[in-house]
């Protein structure tokens, strides 16, 4: 197993994101101010004890880019006997999500606003994940930018640090080329095995967005992995 400090600290000099804020509503500047000190968790350099956060020992999932938090607020309201630790770095749909779990009122889901590879460096403790979550990352779709993405062998073995045998990971992307990618480093590693012979049929927990649909209705194809932990 790699060093993961090291490895993902070395990860940092290539960001698989860039800030691209948009605009930041209202309603979503009121969210963050009112609901990020009751659903929200400060980045810290020290371990997070998820048991502690949730109140109580369930399943843990962390989902890395939640977008604008429709899909993951779905989520968490169809498992409710999970819990959910949600990561993005765009302040709108940070916003948007605090706004959804105080509308649905999700005891299940918590959110950081920070970039998650910091994340999973400093605050996730190895073996503390049941699964990770990351759909529709930024598929860096020009050729030179591909070393910006975010699935690459050493951020998948990293990962295989904080997840305990037979947890997952599930990926879910609409570029086929990354599609590819993906179940080329995954099959790759020693720590991870297919749930599949290949893509897998998309679960039941994870929703279909209006991009995913309109998507589809244009022809295009939407490719979801998952890998058991081994």
């Amino acid at each position: 197993m790699v060093d993961t400090k090291q490895e993902i600290s070395r990860l940092r000099g290539i960001r698989s994101f860039v800030l691209r804020q948009g605009h930041l509503s209202d309603s979503q500047k009121r969210a963050i101010d009112a609901l990020m000190p009751l659903y929200g968790v400060a980045y810290q350099n020290q371990l997070l004890d998820l048991s502690s956060l949730f109140g109580r020992s369930h399943d843990k999932i962390l989902e890395i880019g939640f977008g604008m938090g429709v899909a993951t607020a779905e989520i968490a309201f169809r498992q409710p006997e999970k819990d959910f630790l949600a990561i993005d770095v765009h302040t709108p749909g940070v916003g948007n999500l605090l706004k959804l779990i105080d509308q649905q009122k999700l005891s299940n889901l918590r959110v950081i606003h920070h970039d998650a590879v910091e994340v999973l460096r400093d605050m996730i403790a190895d073996a503390a994940l049941d699964g990770v979550h990351i759909f529709f990352p930024d598929p860096w779709h020009k050729k030179r930018h591909h070393k910006r993405r975010l699935i690459q062998p050493a951020f998948v073995d990293n990962i295989a640090q904080k997840v305990k045998v037979g947890g997952y990971i599930h990926l879910a992307t609409d570029w086929e080329d990354y599609a590819v990618q993906m179940l080329e480093v995954l099959s790759a590693s020693p720590f991870w095995k297919n749930t599949a012979s290949s893509y897998a049929d998309k679960p039941d927990y994870r929703p279909q967005t209006k991009f995913e649909l309109r998507g589809k209705k244009l022809g295009h194809g939407v490719w979801d992995l998952i890998f058991q932990r081994i």
